[in-house]
């Protein structure tokens, strides 16, 4: 066996990714990952639809169990483990055994730190009560399912309006419960331009769930058991008995920070394109490191599993000896609510002018399909381009199924430098069963020439 030993921190997507990288390109490397949750390698993302009881068991959201690891992988994946310090003198972690209370120290000659996002539980009165919960860990899952099941609550209030908010909403609804959704911005879903966000809400609407923008959540209310019965905003109570926390994460960094290993100034751990941190032989990668947006230039986190299992490759790669460099993000991610897909990447119209960018915008409204064929159902698109250099910047979609995924032709145009013109002229397929002779996006493209 290699003496060259990982430890990695953190038993999720970026985490594993990483380690069974390390596994394919050295056989004899021992590796330990600790996992202070229950499960290992699962699908966070789809933990709404698990609720909403479109999926039967959680156990249909784990990829690999830490035996599974263990046992074909020669991973020691050990779950309920917490790292509570980073000795970077000494290459040692402190690990305590959260069933047994045991702590002791494990010595590393590469540290992987891929400790993932929480998400943001505001200091607000209340917000310990019984049947309020923020999604982040498989588990939170299981716990919401759970206590839907044993308490049957009659009325849901979804706070935030992002891609957590209106999935949990959705979810919600598909369980029969009344469900009102707040939000303190003026729209839902603030990563796209008001004039799309404002789309989503009539399909909220008509769904029975109701929609109260500019309402900051102030409190939480519970009865003499500690059991939620009410929220508080800054214009009225709203009654809940069960509250869902969809505000958003942070970068679980504290860790690192204690180590004296450098945050960036958006809150996550700062790497370079290796995935590498201000301390040698430490990388870092998933929800809790930054990313270099392709756009802006800035460093950003962004919480979505697909740069988290990108990152774990990339910094697999490097701790094996590699030179590969991850070439950045664009926040591309899509979402639905019932029928109504919701994509969107790059940067918003609104975020451009915000970063001083002088850029121009198309809006069009087309068909997903040719207009004669069946099934077909509107879609809406929007791009924004650079006017001095002309590259496409961002997109958004909206629009019935077979719209949301379209956001990936605009990803590639965006992230392969390409102006309207090239987008426009395309060579894209054409069949009625699949678009129109003209593709939306190649049509908003059009737009944006004119």
């Amino acid at each position: 066996m290699s003496d060259r030993r990982l430890v990695v921190i953190g038993g999720d997507a970026a985490g594993m990714s990483a380690a069974s990288q390390v596994r394919r390109s050295h056989p004899n490397r021992e590796i330990i990952a600790f996992e202070r949750g229950y499960h290992t390698s699962y699908a966070a993302c789809g933990m709404p639809y698990y609720i909403a009881g479109q999926i039967p068991t959680s156990e249909k959201l784990i990829a690999r169990k830490p035996e599974v690891f263990r046992e074909k992988y020669s991973i020691d994946a050990r779950i309920r483990h917490e790292v509570t310090s980073i000795n970077t003198t000494q290459k040692h972690v402190t690990v305590t055994n959260l069933e047994t209370g045991d702590e002791f120290n494990e010595w590393y000659d590469d540290l992987l730190i891929a400790t993932g996002a929480t998400p943001i539980r505001p200091n607000l009165p209340g917000i310990e009560s019984t049947g309020v919960f923020g999604l982040s860990t498989l588990q939170t899952g299981i716990k919401v399912y759970d206590f839907i099941a044993e308490n049957a609550p009659n009325t849901a209030v979804v706070v935030g309006g992002g891609y957590i908010g209106i999935e949990m909403a959705e979810a919600l609804v598909e369980r029969g419960i009344q469900v009102t959704l707040i939000d303190m911005a003026p729209q839902v879903m603030t990563t796209m331009d008001e004039d799309r966000a404002e789309l989503i809400v009539p399909a909220m609407r008509d769904a029975g769930v109701t929609v109260m923008l500019e309402e900051a959540l102030e409190a939480i209310i519970a009865d003499k058991n500690g059991r939620v019965n009410a929220v508080q905003t800054n214009n009225r109570s709203i009654e809940a008995d069960l509250v869902i926390l969809g505000i958003g994460v942070k970068p679980n960094t504290e860790l690192a920070r204690n180590a004296g290993i450098e945050i960036g100034e958006h809150g996550g751990i700062s790497v370079n394109s290796k995935l590498e941190t201000s301390v040698r032989n430490i990388w870092a990668a998933g929800d809790c490191a930054s990313s270099l947006h392709r756009i802006t230039g800035e460093q950003v986190s962004i919480a979505l599993g697909t740069i988290a299992n990108k990152h774990g490759v990339v910094a697999g790669t490097n701790i094996s000896g590699g030179n590969l460099a991850f070439p950045g993000v664009l926040g591309t991610a899509i979402t639905k609510f019932n029928e109504l897909e919701i994509a969107r990447t790059g940067v918003s119209e609104r975020e451009a002018e915000k970063l001083g960018m002088q850029v121009r915008s198309a809006r069009i409204e087309s068909r997903t399909k040719s207009g004669y064929y069946p099934g077909s159902g509107p879609i809406t698109v929007k791009l924004v381009a650079d006017v001095v250099s002309g590259r496409l910047i961002g997109g958004q979609i909206i629009g019935s199924p077979g719209s949301g995924k379209r956001i990936d032709t605009i990803a590639m145009a965006i992230m392969a430098e390409m102006s309207a013109f090239d987008l426009a002229y395309a060579d894209l397929s054409y069949a009625p069963p699949f678009s129109p002779v003209w593709d939306p996006v190649q049509t908003a493209a059009r737009q944006l020439l004119k």
